[in-house]
């Protein structure tokens, strides 16, 4: 220690000059000074912290370039001590070590971009100025001049890793081909912590749109693809894990509509030609990447009725056949939202309502009171295809399945929200052909159902709007109305009237009304 208490004096003389013949005596002694810190980090840490040798690092590194590797090297070890990174701030050294990322020396990259790295790990305030200074310019020039050096570009990838949480660096690093050269480390990552680190990257620049589509430009989706490929049969056990992030990624690209649209190209996209074998995988993470693949690609309305050309539905029904007796809930729920999703846009909506193998297994699934949440989902696409086709044709073929008594039983529902898409899909039905309809509105108790929802006082104020609706719709049925009439649904409605929501209010003074009326002059509900 004695030996270097002299190193470190004669350092702080040697910052203090400017002679070139004092440079080999400098470089001895931070080589002095790199072994002592090697050797007991703390004890030759705590002091380089009281020789204040910090100032005079920063001196070198500006002053003498042949000593700038020594000196990086010397920080990025003392950096790896928390207690010691505050001194290498306060001593400005991250400034004087920034200019160093622009050397064509490997080894200077190499350990200044440690350095940099260490002292401002976790430290957002100084990552913050770090972007702002240029350093994500810095680091993707170094990641497209060395893409083979293996150090150099651990280092560069964890710094960008640790970076690219911040919103500004995503957008400095949106103005710049990082998509093009992550892609590139994507397919040259033959370990798994590389792997890990270059798909961590990723995932992070996929939460911004721009940068989602720059991804998908670069086509990192067949890298994706191929890293699927390969680890989806493995029995390594980080196979699961690889498995898990890239998938979650390829799920992130989908979120951005753009990105999204370049990704399912009218059904020619990689990712969408891949779902059917994820589907039809035994490995149930990839059952579950291609039915929330659908459900996103669903989001356009095009894009559904070209997925139900070309056979997604029956895809996902095997799926979910696999998953109905002990399966995997999240499978299930997928696969039920992305054909909830596909029957939005109403050209697919009256081909998926007039599918009797489909209309067949949901009624099978509304009456799954052991999985309430395949038979929650199931009631809920019911209740989408009668709201987005308005067709009567698709109302002839849910009766035709039985599967009005299920839409009937979901206005009990605990959930407000399937309580109101129930009875949306109800009075839609009603006002198309009521005839075909009421007596399984009557057989499944209905209007006991409307009623019990208008006395509760817990129901909201929209389900009870929405059951006043129906019932005016339904009060166009001799049979219906005389039910009505029979259950004293009168009184009921006149309590409505002192409703504290005026829309309920007026609803209720709309459906007495009729009620008093003839069945002839009987009005619909249409929502």
């Amino acid at each position: 220690m004695d030996s270097l208490s002299q190193h470190l004096e004669g350092l702080k003389l040697f910052g203090n000059k400017d002679q070139v013949e004092v440079e080999e005596e400098i470089l001895e002694s931070l080589n002095m000074v790199l072994q002592a810190v090697t050797g007991d980090q703390q004890l030759s840490g705590n002091l380089l912290q009281a020789s204040g040798i910090f100032t005079t690092l920063g001196q070198i590194l500006t002053s003498h370039p042949r000593c700038a590797v020594p000196a990086a090297q010397v920080l990025a070890e003392l950096a790896k001590n928390e207690e010691l990174k505050q001194p290498c701030i306060d001593a400005g050294l991250v400034s004087a070590l920034l200019p160093h990322l622009e050397s064509s020396d490997q080894d200077l990259l190499l350990h200044s971009g440690r350095a940099i790295g260490r002292i401002c790990y976790g430290n957002k305030e100084l990552q913050e100025e770090l972007v702002k200074a240029g350093v994500i310019s810095l680091l993707v020039k170094i990641l497209c001049d060395f893409p083979e050096s293996e150090p150099l570009v651990r280092v560069d990838l964890l710094a960008l890793c640790n970076l690219a949480e911040l919103d500004t660096a995503k957008e400095a690093l949106s103005k710049t081909n990082v998509a093009e050269e992550l892609v590139r480390q994507l397919r040259r990552a033959e370990n798994q912590e590389r792997l890990e680190i270059v798909t961590e990257i990723l995932q992070l620049l996929a939460e911004n749109d721009s940068l989602k589509v720059q991804l998908v430009d670069a086509d990192v989706q067949s890298a994706l693809v191929e890293i699927l490929q390969r680890v989806q049969d493995s029995p390594e056990v980080e196979a699961a894990g690889i498995t898990k992030s890239i998938s979650d990624l390829v799920i992130s690209l989908l979120l951005g509509d753009e990105s999204m649209q370049k990704l399912f190209a009218n059904g020619t996209g990689l990712i969408y030609q891949r779902i059917s074998s994820w589907l039809l995988s035994s490995n149930i993470q990839l059952q579950l990447t291609g039915a929330l693949a659908v459900a996103n690609f669903a989001r356009n309305d095009s894009n559904c009725v070209k997925m139900v050309q070309l056979g997604v539905v029956h895809q996902l029904l095997d799926v979910l056949e696999r998953h109905v007796d002990n399966g995997d809930v999240t499978v299930q729920h997928a696969a039920l939202s992305a054909l909830r999703n596909l029957a939005i846009p109403v050209k697919a909506a009256e081909s998926l309502g007039q599918d009797p193998a489909l209309l067949n297994r949901l009624v099978q699934w509304c009456e799954a009171k052991e999985n309430a949440g395949v038979q929650g989902e199931a009631n809920r696409l019911l209740a989408s295809l009668l709201r987005h086709s308005k067709s009567q044709e698709v109302v002839r073929a849910i009766q035709e399945a039985q599967g009005m008594k299920h839409l009937v039983s979901m206005t009990t529902s605990e959930h407000a929200i399937m309580q109101n898409e129930a009875l949306i899909a109800l009075a839609i039905a009603s006002a198309i052909n009521l005839e075909i309809i009421k007596d399984a509105f009557k057989e499944s108790k209905l209007i006991p159902n409307l009623q019990k929802l208008l006395e509760d006082d817990m129901t909201s104020p929209e389900v009870k709007y929405k059951s006043l609706g129906l019932l005016c719709s339904l009060l166009s049925s001799g049979d219906l109305r005389k039910q009505m009439e029979e259950a004293k649904v009168q009184d009921t409605l006149e309590s409505l009237c002192n409703h504290s929501n005026t829309n309920v209010v007026k609803q209720a003074v709309t459906a007495i009304q009729i009620l008093k009326r003839n069945a002839q002059d009987s009005g619909l509900f249409f929502p």
